[in-house]
């Protein structure tokens, strides 16, 4: 069974879904290590439960590295950011994805543009951090830290979120700010607004 997988999707793919992309995993992780009590995590199981990736609208940035006060900002929060590379989102990415997070709802437009089929799994971030605190989570299938489980209940969540959305439309408050040529302070309160639905989505699929 593959992992849970979620794609978050902006402009340029080198602020504000990378940022998102490592945050959502760190917080899985820190989630994992509760669960074994402080052991160290097994990076392997880790990378079974869920697959956080991204991509961006535009490929001007294609193959650079994150911005680097993007970078500084998963850095003191906990995250990791070697190995990324910022690319052009394709249509095979979205079709893999059982959830995708863009950071505006002109960027939701355009995912779902390139496949209207994924428009009940595509989300403004801030939109489904929104919902998701409305939904009743004792309705979802039973949690535990096995790829089964949370591919059951992450696929069942994003119903229930969508359900909850009943065709409304994103508030403007749901985009998040292109933080891009902006200070660190620009940067930080972006972070922390996906902080307040990556870690809310990881606690939920991993309580």
């Amino acid at each position: 069974m593959p992992p849970f997988t979620v794609l978050h999707v902006c402009m340029g793919n080198i602020c504000r879904s990378p940022m998102a992309e490592r945050l959502l995993t760190f917080a899985i992780r820190e989630r994992l290590a509760r669960h074994a009590d402080g052991t160290p995590v097994d990076q392997a199981l880790a990378d079974q439960l869920l697959h956080s990736h991204s991509a961006g609208t535009g490929g001007w940035h294609a193959g650079e590295e994150m911005n680097p006060p993007a970078a500084r900002q998963v850095l003191l929060r906990g995250g990791a950011v070697e190995g990324f590379a910022a690319r052009k989102l394709r249509s095979d990415q979205i079709d893999a994805a059982d959830l995708v997070l863009t950071a505006t709802a002109d960027q939701q437009e355009y995912v779902v543009a390139l496949r209207p089929d994924a428009a009940a799994r595509t989300f403004v971030l801030g939109e489904f951090g929104r919902l998701l605190a409305t939904v009743d989570l004792s309705r979802l299938p039973a949690a535990a830290a096995t790829p089964e489980a949370v591919y059951a209940r992450g696929v069942e969540l994003v119903a229930a979120v969508d359900a909850a959305r009943q065709g409304s439309e994103p508030l403007p408050t749901d985009d998040l700010d292109d933080p891009w040529g902006r200070g660190d302070q620009s940067f930080r309160r972006v972070a922390d607004e996906i902080e307040e639905t990556v870690e809310p989505l990881a606690a939920t699929l991993l309580p």
